[in-house]
């Protein structure tokens, strides 16, 4: 409730005050009830107890319709000749109920009485005119007489008066229902608006970061080992160090590379990630040839049948071959040897990269298994992550692919 529905509550009020008093004038000077009625300072007051109230409808519902209901059936009573404003006033009090008390059993009860109340009264008044020896009123003459048709007419009235009072604030309490729900709804939909926004904006950032973390990592890994190899040999054979250093040359300008298309990609709104890559599982036998070629020997082979995979499948099947071969290269040890295999199964593609070096280095573990993992459910499938019961390490990423017609050795 607020200060302004308050506020027009207490001007309905007065407005219906200044009414009630000029209709009970009227009604005075018309001789509604002939000249059996009370001084006309009772009619002031029975107006002000009949429409003061409902400035307070809002607060007190309940009570307003007591306090209004039995008022007017004290004013009717007492014979005070106003007849509209005061049905106006006890319309408005029992749609008040209906429409704004929050607990509908109560508001139920409260004008189910109130409506009792009326009816009870009305077959009171209607059996005192029937026994009335004076025979005031229509005629009681014939079967359907004209005073049994003033009274069905009286019954008919009310109960629309008393319906329509109560149909339109269940209507008023529903449609206020329906609008605050719309207004939650509405309020949850911008919440999840925002926070779907804020979750692709991480999801962006991680993207973006494994991006990276896949292109840099292997790239300067392979850097390193080429530098320190350059710089081992560099006074005894410096044939092999220029070699070695004209294979960090390469490995830069590829890291420059795959760099820059990746920031191309990202600096352009419609394009499609995985699409826009080169990086296939095509390509997988030049990144086997790469890591032979930076001091990782590396075998490759290809079991079953292959079939044409979708792009993201692609390129997160090259990326984790990539880490799982840089994770190799890095804590395998000098020793350290690979084998990649590709194996098409019966609507499942899977990737397997096993070393022979140490299992694992000491310390946390880093990005590049979490980045894995990540590629993996992308693509629909999941990643095996571990240490090999006969020494290394082994990665195993399983996905699903389209139905390959068989497998070959």
């Amino acid at each position: 409730m607020t200060a302004e529905q308050r506020r027009g509550d207490a001007w309905l009020a007065v407005g219906l005050l200044l009414s009630a008093i000029i209709s009970a004038w009227l009604g005075k000077v018309a001789g509604f009830y002939g000249e059996n009625t009370p001084a006309f300072g009772w009619a002031l007051v029975y107006v002000a107890a009949l429409t003061l109230p409902l400035a307070l409808r809002r607060r007190y519902p309940e009570l307003t319709l007591i306090v209004v209901a039995l008022t007017f059936f004290v004013g009717v009573s007492a014979r005070i000749p106003e007849v509209y404003v005061s049905n106006v006033a006890i319309f408005i009090a029992m749609y008040t109920v209906g429409a704004w008390v929050p607990d509908r059993r109560r508001a139920t009860i409260v004008r189910l009485a109130v409506i009792a109340g009326m009816f009870i009264w009305l077959l009171v008044v209607t059996f005192q005119a029937a026994i009335d020896p004076d025979g005031a009123g229509p005629s009681r003459a014939g079967l359907f007489s004209p005073f049994a048709a003033w009274m069905i007419i009286q019954f008919l009235v009310n109960a629309a008066f008393f319906g329509g009072a109560y149909f339109f604030g269940e209507k008023a309490w529903a449609d206020a229902r329906s609008r605050a729900v719309l207004q939650e709804r509405t309020f949850e939909l911008e919440r999840e608006r925002e926070l779907t926004a804020a979750q692709a904006v991480a999801l962006d950032r991680v993207r973006i970061a494994r991006e990276l973390h896949d292109v840099v990592a292997h790239h300067v890994s392979a850097m390193g080992v080429q530098a320190g190899a350059a710089r081992t040999v560099l006074d005894a054979d410096p044939t092999a160090a220029r070699a070695a250093l004209v294979t960090v040359e390469s490995s830069a300008r590829e890291a420059l590379t795959e760099l820059r298309q990746l920031l191309e990609t990202l600096r352009t709104p419609d394009a499609d990630t995985p699409a826009a890559s080169t990086v296939r599982v095509d390509s997988l036998p030049e990144l086997i040839a790469h890591a032979n070629d930076n001091g990782l020997p590396t075998t490759f082979s290809v079991v079953g049948e292959p079939v044409e995979l979708p792009e993201l499948v692609q390129v997160n099947l090259y990326r984790i071959a990539q880490e799982a071969l840089t994770n190799a290269r890095r804590h395998g040890g000098p020793d350290a040897a690979a084998d990649v295999r590709l194996r098409f199964d019966d609507g499942f593609v899977e990737l397997e990269v096993a070393n022979s070096g140490r299992e694992h280095v000491a310390g946390r573990a880093g990005l590049g298994i979490v980045g894995m993992r990540e590629r993996a459910a992308a693509s629909g499938g999941s990643l095996e992550a571990g240490p090999r019961g006969r020494g290394g390490f082994l990665v195993r990423v399983r996905v699903p692919a389209p139905h390959s017609s068989g497998a070959t050795s």
